[in-house]
């Protein structure tokens, strides 16, 4: 048999039945319109959540106190803390390859200020006692004024708003120079933030900068919460972490104390957002699974209505191999069709969300979606099997008797 002839006869024996081709082929698009939705919004929270944590760059390097391990015996578990001290994080800019540190200490006040239309607002906001240098590590901007000066001792009160904490207290007036209250304590306002955002839940655009050794005194802490570390483009991440981890073995004669860089957290989210990622498309996967049996029935009652037809084609001189591959092409190209048709419902289903729901992010993920494409085809073949071995077996003068 010629390959038209073949197609024109596969093409033929669907239209012949359009309703049942048709519920078929849903069967199978439906299946796969879901493993695209459902691993587009997997893929975008993905690319969300790892967007949430190298908004600060990805250079960076957190070290915090405490040091927990676990002793050769079942559940024995110590913790060692001691403080990460100010001269700690001085030691540390000291360390090769480390181009920038941040000490910095958090906690929750509220902030009063008296705006020039008079009256007084306060606001409970989150308090970042942190080091000059978090511009650069940070990379968050003032967006007018200044961020804390570098000062060796005796740190003044001065203060930089968040872009929505200034809102909040002062409106459209500009605040530099205003006096405000954090806690129970007087500052100056010197600088106002450039919006950065929510990350994870925390809104960093409602906050307040202060100087780390004032914040130590205010939270009453003898330890810095973190010291970050940015180390340069060209500088190998773990071995800047080895040689400040060293270091402050020197200094504290023990490991009390942990490093982590971005590196390694980036790679464990990402593992773990692959496993949720491949595991909502695994759940459409089983609508695919679902289409499969359609087919499975649908080409079993089409060998069993069409015996006479398989005669005819036995006795005009089709070879049982060309009867295997005649139904074997008819499953496959359902199977394909319903696939491109759900990979167009899954498409469009994944922009409307978007469009509803910018918060929701969603992101075709094209590997999965090939996989559900291969597979539906797979299936196709697999579920095309039995019935097409069934009809090329028949023997042609009982399929030709048959009523």
């Amino acid at each position: 048999m010629l390959t038209q002839d073949f197609v024109a006869y596969t093409l033929g024996a669907l239209r012949a039945r359009r309703g049942r081709s048709l519920l078929t082929l849903l069967g199978i698009a439906i299946g796969v319109a879901a493993v695209v939705l459902l691993t587009a919004i997997g893929e975008g929270v993905h690319r969300f959540v790892l967007a949430e944590f190298t908004q600060f760059g990805s250079n960076l390097i957190g070290i915090a106190p405490g040091k927990t391990s676990t002793l050769g015996m079942s559940g024995a578990v110590v913790s060692n803390i001691r403080p990460l001290s100010m001269a700690d994080a001085r030691a540390l800019d000291r360390v090769p390859g480390v181009t920038a540190v941040v000490p910095m200490v958090q906690g929750n006040v509220a902030v009063e200020a008296s705006p020039a239309g008079g009256g007084t607002r306060t606001r409970r906001s989150l308090v970042l006692g942190a080091g000059s240098q978090v511009p650069l590590v940070w990379q968050m901007r003032p967006a007018i004024g200044r961020f804390l000066p570098a000062e060796e001792a005796g740190a003044r009160a001065f203060a930089v708003l968040g872009a929505k904490l200034r809102q909040e207290l002062f409106g459209a007036t500009s605040p530099l120079g205003a006096r405000i209250r954090v806690g129970a304590e007087p500052y100056r306002v010197i600088g106002v933030m450039e919006p950065k955002g929510q990350m994870l839940g925390f809104d960093l655009d409602d906050t307040v900068f202060i100087p780390v050794e004032r914040a130590l005194a205010m939270f009453d802490r003898d330890s810095l919460m973190e010291i970050d570390l940015l180390y340069g483009p060209d500088q190998d991440g773990d071995a800047v972490a080895t040689r400040a981890k060293a270091l402050l073995k020197l200094r504290h004669g023990a490991e009390d104390f942990t490093v982590t860089t971005q590196d390694q957290v980036l790679e464990v989210l990402g593992s773990v957002l692959d496993v949720l990622t491949a595991a909502v498309g695994a759940l459409g996967g089983i609508s695919l699974a679902v289409g499969g049996i359609g087919i499975l029935t649908i080409m079993t009652i089409a060998v069993r209505e069409r015996r006479r037809e398989i005669g005819l084609l036995r006795a005009l001189g089709a070879a049982q191999g060309q009867i295997l591959v005649l139904f074997l092409g008819e499953a496959v190209l359902l199977a394909t069709l319903g696939g491109l048709a759900g990979l167009a419902l899954g498409a469009g289903g994944a922009w409307l969300i978007a469009a509803a729901v910018p918060a929701l992010p969603t992101q075709i993920a094209w590997g999965f979606v090939l996989l559900a494409l291969v597979t539906a085809a797979l299936i196709g073949l697999g579920a095309g099997v039995l019935p097409a071995l069934a009809a090329a077996r028949l023997d042609p003068v009982e399929a030709l008797r048959d009523e």
